[in-house]
């Protein structure tokens, strides 16, 4: 039986959106995953995997820590000899690729987004020559939107041959349905925001745009569930002195909150593919969110959600009244078109299917 090494960052994660896959994989072939333990991990050892802990700190830039990091994969490929490697995340893809390199496995990548990276000066140009290296003699790189698939191919990365453009991870369409229409008891819209409190998720527009349509008496409450990753606690706090907003931390199960709510937002700055967004949609609800890619995807703008500027605390305001202006039969229908729209494109199953059609070639 053949093996597939996994290398991933974060096994809760990989567990919530790339189970599926895995399972998938089990049935043909034996499975190592080398990841960080941070939940899952004995889920994931449930359903047949090998697991094995791989310590990785995702935002450090420690040479020191890094080259443990490089140290560990060598060390997984002499140990598990794998017949193909699949890396996830940005040190994975870079590392791990270089270490397949030079240990002649086969190797594919998953781009999951850009991030800031890219973005800042300071580390655009260190960033792209480590991917080049990294992802040079990857069979293919799984890509979650045209936009970051052309971006390294405008860099120089990857080029388009090597290219697999995937519709995010999909979305699971048994779990994520409901026919629970939003019930609101205190006569209020809720908007709902779900994901990781920070700035790179559009968290300075949101609290702006709260604040805005506070003062404009709109009868609206903000649910927040996730976790702080930057300094908006207080900020938070200060919304639900206001009455504005209610903060319910992180939850492992985010289907009772999108149930409740009216629209999702999520105004981020860049994104791969937004989960959030696609779960909201399959579960029938709104979405409000920025026009940029790995968010636009998920919407047929004014018809399934509304797309707002990104970085645009105005336009993010603007998409929120006329949501709230809508009456409850525009905001069923919109609910609906976004279900079919993930019917149609971002069924799990189907991003499963030709995933694993891309990882046999490469053991061919």
């Amino acid at each position: 039986m053949k093996k597939i090494l996994i290398l991933t960052n974060h096994s809760y994660m990989f567990y919530r959106f790339r189970k599926e896959l895995t399972a998938e994989l089990l049935k043909k072939y034996e499975v190592v995953i080398g990841t960080p333990f941070v939940g899952h991990e004995d889920d994931l050892a449930a359903m047949g995997a090998k697991c094995i802990e791989t310590p990785l700190n995702r935002r450090g830039t420690n040479p020191l820590e890094d080259k443990k990091l490089i140290r560990q994969y060598r060390s997984l490929l002499r140990e598990e000899k794998p017949d193909l490697v699949v890396t996830y995340s940005i040190k994975p893809n870079i590392y791990a690729g270089a270490a397949c390199q030079k240990a002649g496995v086969p190797y594919c990548a998953n781009v999951q987004g850009i991030g800031t990276a890219f973005q800042k000066k300071s580390t655009a140009f260190l960033v792209t020559g480590m991917y080049r290296r990294g992802l040079r003699g990857a069979h293919a790189v799984f890509f979650e939107n045209e936009g970051n698939a052309k971006e390294f191919e405008r860099r120089g990365i990857c080029t388009p041959e090597r290219q697999c453009v995937l519709r995010g991870a999909g979305v699971n369409l048994g779990i994520y349905h409901s026919d629970v229409k939003p019930e609101s008891p205190d006569g209020k819209i809720h908007f709902l925001y779900m994901g990781r409190i920070m700035k790179e998720k559009g968290m300075d527009e949101i609290i702006g745009a709260v604040k805005r349509l506070g003062e404009a008496d709109v009868p609206f409450i903000l649910d927040i569930v996730g976790f702080y990753e930057d300094e908006y606690e207080q900020e938070v706090k200060e919304l639900e002195k206001k009455g504005l907003a209610r903060f319910y931390g992180f939850t492992k199960n985010p289907k009772p909150y999108y149930e409740k709510c009216d629209c999702v937002i999520l105004p981020s700055y860049h994104e791969g593919m937004s989960n959030v967004l696609l779960e909201a949609a399959s579960m029938s609800r709104p979405v409000i969110t920025s026009d940029i890619p790995g968010c636009r995807e998920a919407v047929e703008d004014g018809v399934s959600g509304i797309l707002c500027d990104v970085r645009d605390e105005e336009s993010l305001y603007h998409a929120m009244v006329r949501f709230a202006q809508m009456d409850d039969e525009e905001r069923e229908m919109m609910g609906r078109c976004g279900r079919w729209r993930m019917e149609q494109m971002f069924d799990k199953y189907s991003v499963v299917r030709e995933t694993v059609r891309v990882l046999e070639e490469a053991m061919r």
